[in-house]
């Protein structure tokens, strides 16, 4: 299960979605892809069901493709200390 660390905050935006960690001030911004896979994070589903969700919504997006967008952001969201398990 997925959650996003204490004091960062999250909004929708024409875009996809932006992200602020209120102790750094910093801000991330993420493109569509980005946020349907922390929403179905944080949704408490796992990257499987995101996996689902990319390959359902986008056509032309394989498993294999999807499987590794999503690992690869699962990845940088806690790098970044945005996203805890």
């Amino acid at each position: 299960m997925f959650a996003l660390k204490p004091g960062v905050l999250m909004t929708e935006t024409e875009y996809g979605m932006a992200l602020l960690d209120q102790r750094s001030t910093e801000y991330w911004t993420l493109n569509p892809t980005a946020a349907i896979v922390l929403q179905a994070l944080l949704d408490g589903h796992g990257a499987e069901r995101a996996v689902e969700v990319l390959t359902t919504r986008y056509e032309n997006v394989d498993v294999d493709r999807a499987t590794e967008d999503v690992r690869r952001i699962v990845e940088e969201l806690c790098s970044a200390g945005l996203l805890i398990s």
